[in-house]
């Protein structure tokens, strides 16, 4: 399985992301999530959000996440990037990919994978509280 995981304080770039996308001859579905940060956290207007990561336990932690993808599924690639630092409401926070024969196979693992990362990948946001007055 091919692997490709990306922690980054830059914008996400989907149309180059799209563009090097790698099919081969078993690929049958491609099933892509967009992460994107909403304008209230918790009922509240909110200008953004802060994600701080331990990046070495992080890339550890997705390493294992993929392990299990190439475990469970018959998926031919797994992508995944994710934004730190500010990232501003509107914006992409969290861009994941997987590459399976059938669509079930690739639509269960994407989910799985964003489950298991919010659970288990040493990852935090803050909320930006948006200044009034």
């Amino acid at each position: 399985m091919r692997r490709y995981l990306n922690l980054t304080t830059r914008a996400i770039d989907e149309e180059t992301l799209r563009r090097s996308r790698e099919l081969s001859l078993d690929s049958g579905a491609v099933v892509y999530f967009l992460g994107v940060v909403r304008g209230t956290e918790e009922q509240e207007a909110i200008e953004g959000l802060e994600y701080e990561a331990f990046a070495r336990m992080a890339e550890h932690q997705f390493q294992r996440l993929f392990d299990e993808v190439e475990r469970r599924w018959p998926v031919g690639s797994v992508r995944l990037v994710h934004r730190l630092g500010v990232v501003k409401a509107g914006e992409v926070s969290l861009w994941v990919e997987v590459i399976a024969p059938h669509r079930g196979e690739a639509l269960d693992a994407c989910e799985w994978l964003i489950d298991e990362m919010k659970r288990v990948v040493p990852i935090w946001k803050k909320a930006i509280l948006t200044q009034s007055g």
